[in-house]
């Protein structure tokens, strides 16, 4: 079987937990695990690390509750196939990673002063881009920003500390995540 049938048959209900872990020898590559199903992940160029910086470019050893998302409307309508509450981006979101500002690991709007992610990117790695709750209540300044679950680069090239699937994978998966679905990063 194929398609959304084949992913109902996999995913009864919703996703509890996604169990990501470095692939051996790869650091920045992983593997995720949602419930029977085993796909590609990128992590870090940092790899994955239980001590995490702003601008170590690792993975958090952490379990990191799903929030909400972004997504490039006209770029993957596949979103509105979800129950966790989704925003569209625009020009003007972007998200703050200055560890000294008062909005930093924020959502802000730009143009803005200090150093930040543009979330409507050229790349598409934010077409689809999930907000997990690193370091967000409360917020330590200098413990790491924007850890995002989103897409991924063609060849799995390594993130700045978030996780990234594949388009396909990403669409297979967000109609059984919810703000109750877990992302545990493991060793």
């Amino acid at each position: 079987m194929s398609g959304r049938k084949a992913a109902k048959e996999t995913f009864p209900g919703s996703l509890a937990t996604l169990v990501v872990r470095a692939r051996p020898g790869q650091p920045s590559k992983g593997i995720l695990r949602a419930g029977p199903l085993v796909i590609a992940c990128a992590l870090g160029k940092g790899g994955i690390t239980s001590n995490k910086r702003e601008g170590d470019g690792a993975t958090p050893l952490a379990s990191m509750r799903i929030l909400s998302g972004y997504f490039r409307n006209a770029r993957f309508a596949g979103a509105r196939r979800t129950p966790l509450p989704m925003r569209s981006t625009t020009a003007a979101l972007g998200w703050c990673d200055t560890p000294g500002d008062r909005n930093y690991n924020r959502p802000v709007k730009l143009p803005y002063p200090a150093s930040h992610e543009t979330m409507q990117r050229t790349d598409r790695l934010y077409d689809a881009c999930l907000v997990l709750d690193w370091n967000l209540a409360p917020r330590k300044r200098g413990r790491g920003s924007a850890i995002f679950f989103h897409l991924a680069r063609s060849a799995y090239e390594p993130t700045e500390g978030c996780v990234a699937i594949s388009r396909r994978d990403m669409e297979r998966l967000l109609p059984y995540l919810s703000r109750h679905t877990v992302l545990k990063v493991v060793r």
